[in-house]
């Protein structure tokens, strides 16, 4: 039974910073990479980020410079560095490991950016 595990989540004040944690438990066969979406309330999950096995790494257009994606391939996990967090990142962030033949999910964790 894979499991994704994320950690991290919490309230932090625009301008600051957060960093959310992912762990895979379980066998994974055929993983290729990992990474992260987001949904916001009423709003359509969207892609934030992905690292492939080999480092290559693919942002959302309106996080870069922002946002850091980094992997530990030998221990499956997968971290989210977040810096000058904007109200408008407020989501449930979601993790994620991609294989040749499927996509596993994490329960999720909120980031909520307010004052």
């Amino acid at each position: 039974q894979v499991q994704l595990v994320e950690s991290g989540g919490g309230l932090v004040q625009p301008g600051g910073s957060l960093r959310i944690s992912c762990a895979a438990s379980g066998s994974i066969f055929g993983l290729n990479a990992m990474g992260w979406y987001r949904q916001a309330p009423g709003k359509q999950r969207e892609l934030v980020a992905t690292k492939t096995n080999g480092g290559s790494t693919n942002y959302a257009d309106s996080l870069k410079g922002r946002f850091t994606i980094s992997r530990d391939n030998a221990k499956n996990t997968v971290d989210l560095q977040m810096n000058s967090l904007k109200p408008e990142d407020t989501a449930v962030y979601y993790c994620y490991a991609r294989t040749s033949y499927r996509t596993y999910w994490g329960q999720g964790t909120q980031v909520t950016v307010s004052s």
